[in-house]
């Protein structure tokens, strides 16, 4: 199955697959900065995006998803507020502003594009403007709490501080959390988080 048939059967579900509510590290890095413009690639059913644009962000969002992309707008529908939802590849798109964040919950590509991929994205931020990031780590390979089970697209600490290299600011850290978030990620996960500056 390719990816964007996988995506979009897990999406078809009446029942959101990662909830509704924002992931908690990027709603709480959210309310640390002034509302402005945010793009979340890979954003499935809209979660993040939604919330975004309930504390004030002007939002873009992108999935390969039509599916994720159904539920987003039904969700943002429920919080009467409006998102900018495309369904396209992350490296095809580019958003028609300069951005002041980008948030990325769980994006995760094969290696081979992983760098083209974050560095496109990180070329439509503002000087100055906001990376947020939570991703599996490689730790979480085999815990059942959810991420991929390909260790070449998981996250190391060294792995995201080289595709931040040209940031300022920068933080980036291993923690162990307890996911609690839809069907699919769920019990004790190894993650990487990071924030940067550009």
């Amino acid at each position: 199955m390719n990816p964007q048939d996988f995506w979009n059967s897990r999406y078809r579900e009446e029942s959101y697959a990662y909830g509704t509510k924002p992931n908690e590290f990027i709603a709480q890095s959210i309310q640390g900065l002034a509302p402005g413009k945010i793009y979340f690639p890979a954003e499935g059913e809209g979660r993040n995006a939604v919330y975004a644009a309930t504390k004030g962000w002007k939002v873009w969002a992108t999935d390969q998803s039509e599916e994720g992309k159904k539920k987003a707008l039904q969700l943002a529908e429920n919080h009467n507020v409006a998102i900018h939802y495309h369904v396209d590849n992350a490296m095809n798109y580019k958003c028609p502003e300069a951005l002041d964040a980008v948030g990325f919950c769980y994006f995760h590509t094969p290696e081979s594009i992983l760098a083209p991929m974050y560095l496109h994205i990180f070329g439509q931020l503002k000087s100055g403007g906001s990376v947020i990031l939570e991703g599996f780590s490689e730790k979480n390979l085999g815990l059942g709490s959810g991420g991929p089970q390909d260790l070449s697209m998981l996250f190391t600490e060294e792995k995201i501080k080289a595709l931040l290299s040209n940031f300022q600011n920068i933080r980036v850290w291993e923690e162990s959390v307890k996911l609690n978030e839809g069907m699919y990620h769920q019990g004790m996960a190894w993650v990487i988080r990071a924030i940067a500056e550009k």
